[in-house]
């Protein structure tokens, strides 16, 4: 079980920890250094290698979620365990409009050169990464104070 604590716990550091970097970080300063004909190229390519780090880590950290509430089944199972997985499946919804809807539109953008849809894009992304980076401590903070 500790293996699967471990995989869920990597996920999250994953997941949320890149949500911080991309939106505290990395974004704030592209903006203020790069126009767009090269910010928006660079947020494509970035977000392209994120996303496929967080598919890995969402699909891992749904799976051993269950998993542990597979092993309760039929016993009391924690309120913060009810709590982190509404949330977790909140954010892995908005993950996949993200990925599903918005990404592609960024990279359609891009490769028209449409730097007002590219930007149209990008702030959407950018809107649900905050969502998500809340939801996502907010998580961490129940499962702390949870248990």
């Amino acid at each position: 079980m500790r293996i699967a604590v471990l995989i869920h716990l990597l996920g999250v550091i994953v997941w949320v920890g890149g949500m911080f970097f991309a939106h505290v970080c990395l974004r704030p300063v592209a903006a203020e250094q790069l126009p767009p004909p090269q910010r928006l190229p660079l947020l494509a390519a970035v977000l392209g290698r994120f996303f496929r780090a967080v598919t890995v880590a969402v699909v891992a950290i749904l799976v051993t979620g269950f998993w542990r509430f597979g092993e309760l089944a039929g016993s009391s199972i924690p309120w913060h365990w009810h709590a982190m997985a509404t949330t977790g499946m909140l954010m892995a919804a908005i993950y996949a409009a993200i990925l599903l809807r918005f990404y592609p539109r960024l990279k359609a953008a891009v490769a028209a050169q449409d730097w007002p849809a590219g930007g149209a894009a990008m702030n959407a992304i950018r809107t649900l990464v905050l969502v998500n980076l809340n939801l996502g401590v907010l998580t961490v903070v129940v499962a702390l104070l949870g248990s």
